[in-house]
């Protein structure tokens, strides 16, 4: 008669097998899989990256950078003789200077100045790394929104997010390395998570649209209730073993293999997607946290809780746009300054609930979380009236985790907010910066293409050092 010690001492031996093979099969998975995880050229500091971007340009003169000397000199014409005016008017014209419409105040123990514009981002200045010192290239929208993205203003080159797919792979088995909520059709458009000449399966999956609600960003067709779940896995292999005969004869082609790849993590997506995007698994109070259940927060809130759980499942990049529609910019108040109130109660909660929560589960180490859009505004009124021009010269964004020092402000805008003066940091500097703290020198992150090697920063940008702990 066989005892439960018996057959235990007589099979022990299989378990190891049975380990040995699951590492087999993933070790395989990874081989056939571009998409997996590639280590870093140095010591990361970071794993992934959440952008949220605020589409359109936030005014940093009401927000963050706090200029005294727009109070005093409120209502003065004076002579701002920058790109946006001689672009308009052929030579510098004199602009009326214009106060901020929220009140500033120094904020926690590292005493930041920020506005009541956003209360809640100001109520964790300690965690964040401000650099106000920021320029870029483009003075509109479409030029501007496609540098900040793939480091040109006009030619077809992969997003920042596609580089550091290309660079890195994914966490994930089971989930797209990068990933973008909402986008945006207009100002560069798909252009803005393409992969350009990169391979075409490093480019991103988007999920829903600006101007749709955020409950309705998630990825299509994931069931099939027509079909049963082994007659699925039948009808998959047999599609793979005819994929596996036509790549044999066609050999070596990217957006051949992008399909085959496409077809694969279609496959694994259907069963872990659907619990990656699945909001009603949170609880009662992380959803309050997000502002959820809100009218003015139920979408940004959405968004940026996606994010975390993505985040949390291994996606690389994740993108949280904010936009009101297709055509329209959000921050883009060019007439209407306190509409920016609006826009800010829509993202403020959200925002500081993210960063929040990414804390307290240990995520925001290895995570970067990087605010921002794609220039600032001026500090005079355009045509004299109640809204902000765009201002390329001089704004600010921040960032928290991944290694950034927390609590301070880097860099100086003039005594206007006009143009950035002090420890100036240009958009490539800052895409450098962020590869770095992911692991990725920018300079040998490149790609052969048409004779030469490309990568995202071109042939500019530095590290800014002075930033990272």
């Amino acid at each position: 008669m066989l005892t439960r010690r018996h057959v235990l001492r007589s099979t022990a031996c299989g378990f190891g097998s049975l380990a040995l093979n699951a590492l087999a099969s993933r070790e395989a998975l990874a081989a056939s899989n571009p998409l997996a995880a590639r280590a870093s050229l140095h010591n990361a500091k970071a794993k992934r990256v959440i952008f949220l971007f605020m589409s359109g340009g936030v005014s940093h003169v009401d927000s963050f950078d706090h200029k005294p000397l727009l109070d005093r000199r409120n209502g003065e014409m004076l002579d701002f003789a920058d790109a946006r005016t001689i672009a308009k008017t052929g030579m510098g014209a004199p602009q009326r200077v214009m106060k901020s419409l929220w009140e500033f105040k120094q904020r926690g123990e590292s005493g930041r100045w920020a506005s009541e514009l956003f209360p809640h981002m100001a109520s964790m200045v300690d965690d964040l790394c401000f650099i106000n010192s920021m320029h870029t290239e483009g003075i509109a929208h479409g030029p501007a929104t496609l540098f900040l993205h793939t480091g040109s203003t006009s030619s077809i080159r992969p997003s920042m997010g596609s580089w550091v797919s290309y660079g890195l792979g994914s966490e994930s088995d089971n989930l797209p390395a990068f990933v973008t909520i909402s986008p945006a059709l207009g100002n560069g458009g798909p252009r803005n998570y393409g992969t350009a000449f990169l391979p075409a399966l490093y480019q991103g999956t988007a999920l829903g649209r600006a101007g749709r609600p955020a409950s309705e960003a998630t990825i299509r067709n994931l069931a099939n209730d027509m079909l049963s779940a082994p007659q699925q896995k039948r009808q998959f292999e047999f599609l793979q073993g005819i994929n596996a005969e036509q790549h044999a004869r066609v050999g070596v082609d990217s957006e051949y293999d992008a399909v085959l790849n496409s077809y694969e993590l279609a496959w694994r997506l259907q069963h872990n997607a659907p619990q990656a995007l699945d909001l009603s698994q949170e609880s009662e109070a992380t959803l309050k946290m997000y502002g959820i259940g809100e009218k003015k927060t139920e979408n940004f809130g959405r968004s940026c809780l996606m994010a975390r759980r993505l985040a949390e499942q291994g996606v690389r990049y994740i993108q949280v746009n904010y936009s009101d529609n297709t055509n329209n910019p959000a921050w883009d108040q060019h007439s209407n300054m306190p509409k920016h109130a609006e826009h800010a109660a829509a993202v403020d909660q959200p925002v500081w609930a993210l960063v929040q929560d990414l804390k307290q589960r240990g995520l925001l180490e290895d995570t970067i979380v990087w605010w921002g859009g794609e220039f600032g505004r001026t500090p005079y009124s355009e045509k004299n009236g109640t809204g902000r021009d765009h201002n390329p010269n001089g704004f600010t964004v921040w960032l928290a985790g991944g290694g950034f020092k927390p609590g301070i402000a880097h860099g100086e805008t003039d005594e206007f907010g006009h143009i950035a003066v002090k420890d100036k940091v240009h958009m490539h500097d800052l895409h450098a910066t962020i590869l770095h703290q992911l692991g990725l020198d920018h300079e040998k992150l490149t790609f052969r293409y048409a004779g030469r090697d490309f990568r995202l920063t071109d042939v500019h940008g530095n590290v800014v050092r002075q930033v990272i702990s």
